[in-house]
């Protein structure tokens, strides 16, 4: 686990982001956006929130063994990629925002730059 303040404070941000892209993006798919591009990013704010953060977190508190270096930067780099092939993928997929005019196109909107937001500071802490 990092014991920097900031590296903890980029993990929280990583974590409060994944679960709002979890939450527009599942709110979409309830109502009827139910595209690959957008169940791809609810699988990013599942991996993150409750598969990565945990992993780097608990990792290193009682699995010393698993918080190898090379598995962290391999887990974050992947994340990294899932992000941006994510946030990409969507903005490319949705609508100008003249023709968005839905609930759900608006929280897959709020989605795609949320996950830029994500893709930024999981790159951030890869640096």
């Amino acid at each position: 686990m990092d014991r920097n303040p900031i590296g903890l404070a980029l993990r929280a941000v990583q974590a409060v982001l994944a679960i709002i892209v979890l939450g527009l993006t599942a709110y979409a798919v309830s109502v009827w956006w139910n595209f690959d591009t957008v169940n791809f990013m609810l699988f990013n704010g599942v991996w993150t929130a409750f598969v990565a953060i945990p992993y780097f977190i608990l990792s290193a508190m009682f699995f010393p063994a698993l918080a190898h270096p090379y598995a962290i930067i391999a887990v974050d780099a992947v994340t990294m990629i899932f992000w941006f092939a994510g946030f990409i993928a969507l903005g490319a997929d949705l609508p100008r925002p003249r023709i968005c005019v839905s609930s759900p196109c608006h929280s897959l909107q709020a989605a795609t730059v949320f996950g830029a937001f994500e893709w930024y500071v999981v790159s951030r802490h890869l640096n």
